[in-house]
């Protein structure tokens, strides 16, 4: 076998541990930062959320609609409904974001070892038909 051809089969077996590695990273690190959302928006469960956040979205965007012109115009100040609605859909829009990320995260982990996997199989092949060819 040629040694170019062997440093290429390496090289590509090189980055396809490398892929793999990563990819358990990214889902273990995406199960622990579910968990700690989970944690920190008790009561509410992580399927909950969604619906949760929509319901004080409408009753936030309701209170809105009464309360902002006289608060615009410098007559009245925000009701303590309106300031905790909003303080409440605002954390609840940051919970969504992150629970998406965590997604994110966990779906490029698993991308990272399905292209990591393909890599060293690729990289055990171009080998074994470097050995055949001499």
């Amino acid at each position: 076998m040629n040694t170019c051809a062997r440093w290429g089969a390496t090289v590509v077996v090189v980055l396809g541990v490398v892929g793999l590695v990563f990819g358990i990273i990214f889902i273990t690190q995406a199960s622990s930062a579910e968990r700690e959302i989970a944690n920190e928006i008790q009561p509410l469960t992580i399927a909950e959320v969604d619906a949760k956040y929509e319901a004080v979205k409408t009753n936030q965007l309701a209170l809105a609609m009464t309360e902002e012109p006289q608060i615009r115009a410098g007559k009245a100040a925000p009701s303590t409904m309106y300031n905790y609605l909003t303080v409440q859909r605002t954390s609840l829009g940051l919970a969504r974001a992150n629970i998406g990320l965590v997604g994110f995260v966990r779906t490029s982990g698993i991308i990272y070892i399905i292209v990591g996997l393909g890599l060293i199989l690729a990289g055990v092949g171009l080998f074994k038909k470097g050995q055949r060819v001499t």
